[in-house]
């Protein structure tokens, strides 16, 4: 059974609290439930998790290099900052999506700038929690095989 990380980075643990006219109502407990939900469609495990911290990012995506087959990660302002976390990603072999929940291009001209994007194999931006479970779709197709693209 392959393994996806879904990683999380800062202040999303107050998801649908924070600023709910941009990234909605829904929790990060909704989003981990329903790609809990799908992964089990899919034949998939994932580990989920989310931190403030930097380091604790870094650690889940060292972690995943030992077995994980795909990464998906929303790593929130870390996105525009992070020049560790792309390091990081850079050591994994697997596929890597990328997740926005807003449209980062709609907003301030500093979040149109992701580090992560130099390493991610696809971006999903502005299709709200419902991302989460498009990067996971085109992470198990990427480690399938199916698609190469």
């Amino acid at each position: 059974m392959s393994l996806i990380y879904v990683l999380n980075g800062p202040n999303l643990n107050l998801l649908g609290k924070r600023q709910p006219h941009i990234y909605g109502h829904e929790t990060l407990a909704d989003v981990e439930a329903d790609c809990r939900k799908l992964a089990a469609e899919l034949g998939l495990e994932i580990r989920f998790h989310q931190s403030n911290r930097e380091y604790e990012i870094i650690d889940w995506i060292h972690e995943a290099r030992e077995d994980g087959a795909g990464i998906v990660i929303n790593p929130a302002a870390f996105t525009h900052t992070s020049l560790a976390i792309l390091d990081a990603l850079n050591t994994f072999e697997g596929p890597v999506i990328e997740i926005h929940i807003s449209n980062v291009h709609k907003r301030e001209s500093f979040r149109h700038h992701s580090y992560v994007s130099h390493r991610a194999d696809g971006v999903i931006c502005g299709l709200g929690t419902e991302g989460y479970q498009l990067g996971i779709r085109r992470a198990a197709t990427m480690i399938s095989g199916a698609s190469k693209g």
